[in-house]
């Protein structure tokens, strides 16, 4: 029904001005007495929980949410009751910023897949951290942390570290993004010095909790062998927990739709089926240089159950959806736990 009648429809519209649409939508309907328990008897089924240690922490199951969709911490119980075992919320930053001018947010159903320039538009740390204080479910929750887009790169470790600090008692574990390709300029702070001073600042931030929150990086498709070595390095270097592999890519290569409407698109990162190879490449390589001992969350490109399977035979322990939640509808995380439920 979604892929033959919603999703046509849906696909007239303005991607994001849908995705605004349908977050009212959840947020009204979900409101409506038993509507919830009647989401998690359809969604659930008997392989949502399908337990899961990852960094130390449980998860209820294997798939999550990946950042972007819920970027303000608006939908998260609602989520819950859709058959994620996790929701990563952000990106989110010090100060509230609008993100680049619109239109920035383009489908290519040919390739499913998605172009997005986005530019961490968010409501602001402070924000975000109010919601988070009045969520009900008890779904695992990720903090996804950058900087604001004014903030020069030689400080931008301060604004890391104050959402690092904001969210620390609200979120489950945190997730660095240091490589989404739609801030200026963004891409620098993978490079081994600059990731190194943002990341040791919050490794030191932790080491005054109670409870140790894992801290992991997410890195992008579009690194070579020297710049993975060097995030490895100070990776271990640093004891950060683990690896959230992939952003999306600049590339356009192996793209169906034409060029000259990808041309006219222009810049953004590239996300769905297209990164799916690449972003599976890399998990193996990664699991490969560790000796498969650095957790891995894995993303991109994952449109419907072997797709998973793929990421995790590859060598990651969780995965996370987005592009292929927009484009095979609400029953794949619940689709995607029953095959790997039968797998085990």
């Amino acid at each position: 029904m979604y892929r033959w009648l919603i999703r046509p429809i849906l696909f007239r519209c303005d991607a994001e001005w849908v995705h605004h649409a349908v977050v009212k939508i959840l947020k009204v309907v979900c409101k409506v007495p038993g509507v919830t328990t009647l989401f998690r008897w359809l969604f659930w089924g008997k392989a949502y929980y399908n337990p899961v240690v990852f960094v130390g922490t449980k998860f209820p199951n294997r798939v999550g949410l990946a950042a972007g969709f819920d970027k303000n911490a608006v939908l998260i119980d609602e989520l819950a009751s859709m058959g994620f075992g996790h929701v990563e919320i952000g990106t989110v930053t010090p100060r509230p910023q609008p993100g680049n001018p619109r239109p920035r947010l383009f489908r290519l159903p040919a390739d499913k897949a998605l172009i997005n320039r986005m530019g961490f538009n968010n409501d602001g740390v402070d924000t975000v951290v109010e919601r988070l204080k009045r969520r009900k479910s008890k779904v695992i929750v990720g903090g996804n942390i950058g900087k604001n887009t004014t903030t020069p790169n030689e400080e931008a470790y301060k604004d890391y570290l104050y959402c690092f600090d904001r969210l620390y008692d609200y979120v489950d574990y945190f997730v660095v993004n240091v490589s989404c390709p739609n801030i200026a300029s963004l891409h620098e702070l993978q490079d081994r010095n600059q990731l190194q001073t943002i990341l040791q600042h919050l490794v030191d931030s932790r080491k005054n909790r109670l409870v140790k929150k894992p801290i992991l990086l997410k890195i992008s498709p579009d690194l070579d062998e020297a710049q993975i070595d060097d995030v490895l390095d100070v990776v271990n270097s640093l004891g950060i927990d683990g690896l959230v592999v992939t952003n999306t890519t600049v590339k356009r290569e192996g793209l169906v739709t034409s060029s000259q409407a990808v041309k006219e698109i222009g810049a953004g990162g590239l996300s769905g089926q297209p990164l799916k190879n690449r972003s599976t490449e890399l998990i193996r390589i990664i699991s490969s240089k560790t000796d498969g001992q650095l957790p891995i969350i894995g993303v991109g490109g994952i449109m419907d159950e072997r797709d998973a399977e793929e990421k995790i035979r590859a060598g990651a322990t969780l995965v996370q959806v987005y592009t292929g939640f927009i484009y095979a509808g609400p029953f794949l995380p619940s689709r995607i736990n029953k095959r790997l439920a039968a797998d085990k």
